[in-house]
């Protein structure tokens, strides 16, 4: 069994397209309806055969001289009340069908209104048979002896075409007739409906001409509406369910690889004859969607394509079998499409589910009019603007019509009354318009280079040799079934052989009698059989002498054969030894581009390590920018952190020395005052020092005023660096007080309290960008019960992933304690004290003061940014 080949769709691979000069414009014409009643106004008027005049009802708007206006439109061809549906057929669809049947494209639809006369015009009725029977008339008309068998050809799923050899089609056939539940009858004519019988007369058959005897043929049809915008497949044969009918499956447009536009998944009928044809679109008719409306009885509420595709492969050379070549299949098609009427809703009176199949009847035509309207303008200005075919599936499905993928025509039906005379003019203009778009025309290619005739010539050389067997007595294919049906009936029948009783003589001699007749006739035959077969043996012996005869003749030209074969062979020696030269000559350029491309080869890998080298060497010089630039900022923030480090211990030590130094000029000069109050035991306390002392810091000034009597003297050095630093906030820098819940508020130097600062229980990554410092608030039980706070402060640091962290420079330890001096009372003269004020005595007040000194040093290394309320004050018990 060999298997299908897949043909071509479209007879060019792709649709190449004419010059500009070669274009033909899209063929308009005009049918004008009868009038339904006689005195019925009328709006249109025929004027000649190719121009019509639009009058205005009376009661119209006139124009401004009181008027009334009248427009003339012109087409292609016009078509009065009068016109016959023949001469329609012959000046419109004819043409198509001949391109059709020589391998070319054809679209024809019907425009116009709502019961304007498209259906009739497309269809017909029972003597007055449409464009579509007699269209499907005419082609089997032309093609009928050069059909196909069925399933010689086969349809694909992707807009295709497969051809098969005839065994595999037999195989088919009889496959697909085992399965139908229902035999088919015979006449095809007894199941035709009755109103769609006898759609065309004889007389008015017609015959395409210049039809390829060479060719094998094969129609195929199809039905689809376009409803709501969605697309069924009408003859899609549906399980009938009563209880609960399924839904038609609506059909989606796919594009084939040729760039052709088809409904997936429709279903394509083969048929054999016009009346099968027509049966099939008869039975997808009954289908379709129609309503009943206030100015039509049976409207069309969807776009009907019917779609007949014709098949065509060549004879092979001998004119017998199609050509089992692809490429040499031909497929052409002619979509016949009725468009549905546009209406308005306040004249048809449609309601409910009317009302959206109207709109979206409107809106599929008026995307028809809008894209003819921009192929117009491309092609008159010279514009290139994109044509919206995907805005309705009407214009998506028919795309390539306009591109150039065959001729295009159009019939606007119009109904002359004058109730419909707005819905007309818009119509006019729509055809007037569609007139002006040109559609290229396709290029033809031949099918194949056999020599024409060669069908006759097969049949005529069967219809010889049939003849001939005839007359020399042999039996010949199409006499097999006679002669073997005569023989059967040429013996006689037997005669009844019931005995109904036992001295019957008259059936046994009867039936002895009808043996022995059957018998003689049957020696006959075989003496018949005998005489053809020493007919056919002289017959083959004939043959044979002359099969010998042939042999011999064979043998001769054999013998000048030979000698042709040495002149042959002695060329052959010659073209060896030029051959044997030119291999050595290619073997000497191979070993020179084997050279080549060695030195290439080589070249390549050196090119290829020079690049190698160089991106390496440029990421050695990258990674080293990116080192030192790495290490550029390492040793910055290094060196900023012991710049800062380093400045925050000198003055550290700065403040320690100078506190020292205070310190010992405080007890020197307390040692001085002593000494000199000592000698001098009876002099009165001098009075207070009314000079201002110099400022000190805030520390100083918290500490009690209850001091020694005698002043201290200022010293003799360098002024004393206050005890403590006031915030640098003023110089830009901001803390973040972390001061726990469980911190407690003493109100004491235990509880530090920092300016300018942001006070957090927890610290934030928001409250962290904010600031420069860090200070945390612990506060524990000493070991001697008292309570301590601790002060850890930090450098708040930026990373390189855009946080923050927090660098620990410093801790101090703060604890309240209560101070007790030993006494180390200064015992005073022999008699009594002077004052009873002088209790404590002078030594008193120097251990006061060394005490406050101590605790202010203590204090002083809190850092800078921190102020206490107070210091504790020692006091002798």
């Amino acid at each position: 069994m060999s298997r299908p080949v897949k043909g071509k769709t479209p007879r060019r691979p792709p649709p190449k397209y004419a010059p500009s000069s070669q274009k033909d414009p899209v063929g308009v014409y005009c049918r004008v309806r009868p009038l339904g009643l006689e005195d019925e106004e009328c709006c249109i008027e025929v004027i000649s055969s190719t121009t019509i005049q639009l009058h205005a009802p009376e009661g119209f708007k006139t124009n401004r001289n009181g008027e009334y206006k009248e427009t003339q439109y012109s087409f292609k061809k016009v078509f009065g009340v009068s016109i016959s549906q023949v001469e329609l057929f012959e000046h419109v669809a004819k043409p198509l069908v001949d391109d059709l049947i020589h391998g070319k494209n054809g679209l024809l639809f019907t425009y116009g209104v709502t019961g304007s006369g498209k259906t009739f015009t497309m269809t017909g009725s029972p003597g007055l048979g449409g464009l579509l029977p007699r269209s499907l008339n005419m082609i089997f008309n032309s093609i009928g002896p050069y059909q196909a068998k069925r399933y010689v050809f086969k349809t694909d799923d992707k807009n295709g075409m497969e051809v098969q050899n005839e065994i595999d089609a037999l195989l088919e056939r009889q496959r697909r007739e085992n399965n139908l539940p229902v035999p088919k009858t015979t006449s095809s004519r007894q199941k035709l409906d009755p109103e769609i019988a006898d759609m065309i007369k004889p007389e008015e058959a017609y015959k395409a001409d210049g039809v390829d005897e060479d060719s094998s043929y094969s129609i195929f049809v199809s039905y689809i509406e376009i409803y709501n915008n969605y697309i069924y497949d009408l003859l899609e044969e549906n399980q009938e369910d009563a209880i609960k009918p399924k839904p038609p499956q609506s059909r989606i447009l796919r594009e084939d690889q040729n760039h052709n536009m088809y409904v997936a998944g429709c279903m394509e009928v083969e048929v054999k004859s016009a009346e099968e044809a027509f049966q099939v679109f008869w039975r997808g008719q009954k289908k379709r969607k129609v309503a009943n409306t206030r100015l039509n009885r049976e409207s069309s509420r969807s776009h009907s394509v019917f779609i007949i595709k014709l098949a065509q492969a060549p004879l092979d050379a001998d004119g017998d079998n199609i050509l089992q070549d692809k490429n040499q299949v031909s497929v052409s098609q002619l979509c016949l499409v009725d468009l549905a009427g546009s209406e308005r809703t306040g004249r048809t009176g449609a309601e409910g589910t009317r009302i959206r199949e109207a709109g979206n009847i409107n809106q599929s035509l008026l995307n028809l009019r809008t894209c003819i309207e921009i192929l117009r303008e491309n092609q008159m200005c010279g514009t290139n603007r994109m044509v919206p075919y995907r805005d309705s599936k009407v214009t998506h499905l028919f795309k390539n019509y306009f591109d150039g993928e065959g001729k295009v025509k159009m019939v606007v039906c119009v109904n002359p009354k004058a109730d419909d005379y707005d819905e007309t003019l818009l119509v006019m203009r729509f055809a007037e318009m569609t007139q002006e778009v040109e559609v290229a025309r396709p290029v033809d290619r031949p099918i194949c280079g056999f020599t024409p005739g060669r069908r006759h010539r097969n049949q005529a050389f069967k219809e010889e040799l049939s003849r001939k067997l005839e007359e020399r007595g042999g039996p010949i294919d199409r006499d097999v079934p006679s002669v073997i049906n005569h023989l059967a009936h040429s013996l006689p029948p037997l005669p009844s052989s019931e005995l109904t009783d036992p001295n019957d003589d008259i059936t046994l001699p009867r039936l002895i009698e009808a043996l022995q007749n059957r018998h003689r006739i049957r020696q006959m035959i075989i003496e018949e059989y005998n005489k053809a077969a020493n007919m056919m043996q002289s017959m083959l012996q004939e043959l044979d002498g002359n099969l010998i005869s042939k042999d011999n003749f064979i043998h001769e030209q054999n013998g000048r054969l030979a000698e042709r074969e040495k002149i042959i062979q002695s060329n052959r020696a010659e073209m060896d030894r030029l051959e044997k030269k030119t291999k050595m000559q290619e073997h000497k350029i191979d070993i020179l581009q084997k050279t080549t491309k060695i030195y290439e080869g080589d070249k390549r890998s050196l090119q290829q390590e020079l690049e190698t080298r160089d991106q390496r060497l440029q990421r050695e010089q990258t990674d080293k920018r990116r080192m030192e630039q790495r290490m550029h900022g390492v040793v910055s923030d290094t060196q900023h952190k012991w710049e800062k480090e380093c400045e925050r211990r000198v003055n550290a030590k700065q403040l320690e020395m100078q506190n020292k130094l205070w310190v010992k000029d405080e007890k020197l000069k307390q040692l001085k005052a002593i000494v000199s109050e000592s000698k001098t035991p009876g002099r009165p306390d001098p009075p207070p020092r009314q000079t201002q002392p110099p400022q000190r810091s805030s520390r100083e000034e918290r500490i009690p005023a209850k001091r020694s009597a005698s002043p201290s003297p200022l010293p003799t050095t360098t002024p004393v660096r206050q005890l403590h630093r006031r915030s640098r906030s003023a110089g830009g820098e901001k803390w973040v007080d972390h001061k726990p819940t469980s911190s407690l508020d003493l109100g004491t130097v235990l509880q530090p309290v920092i300016p300018n600062a942001i006070q957090v229980s927890a610290p934030s990554e928001k409250a962290l960008s904010k600031c420069d410092r860090y200070v945390l608030t612990h506060q524990e039980v000493a070991s001697d019960g008292e309570i301590q706070t601790k002060l850890i402060k930090g450098d708040v640091m930026k990373t390189r992933g855009g946080g923050q962290a927090v660098q620990f420079t410093d801790i101090e330890t703060l604890r309240q304690e209560l101070t007790t001096v030993p006494g180390r009372k200064r015992k005073s003269s022999e008699g009594a004290p002077a004052n009873g004020e002088r209790k404590d005595g002078a030594w008193t007040d120097v251990e006061t003061r060394c005490s406050v000194a101590m605790e202010m040093r203590a204090g002083s290394n809190m850092g800078p940014g921190l102020e206490h309320h107070g210091i504790t004050k020692r006091r002798k018990p």
